[in-house]
């Protein structure tokens, strides 16, 4: 489950950041190709905030899917699961979201 060191390294970071301030809310963005599971990130978020100053924070995830361009047919299309491959059968493309792994924002009081 890589989701806990994620979410290990997402605490640090906001605690680091609110310097002392604790922390309410905390918002990621996370592509569908980093195979992050929502309800394990959910879960283990609270885990490594327990004792810190995010403990209890709500932690909002912005789910963004998979979309590749294609250079051989030169669409845009979203992936219909987690192979970057295009729906034509090409392996020619760009990924233009779906890795995403951000923290977005975060509320202190």
């Amino acid at each position: 489950m890589h989701e806990l060191a994620i979410a290990e390294n997402i605490v640090d970071t906001v605690c680091t950041r609110a310097a002392g301030r604790p922390v309410r809310r905390v918002i990621l963005r996370i592509g569908a190709l980093t195979a992050v599971l929502p309800d394990h990130m959910r879960f283990c978020f609270q885990l490594a905030a327990t004792g810190t100053a995010a403990h209890g924070a709500a932690l909002d995830l912005d789910l963004r899917p998979a979309v590749v361009f294609c250079r051989t047919c030169r669409i845009e299309q979203r992936l219909p699961d987690l192979i970057p491959l295009c729906p034509c059968g090409s392996a020619d493309v760009t990924v233009t979201t779906g890795r995403e792994l951000d923290i977005v924002a975060m509320e202190v009081a």
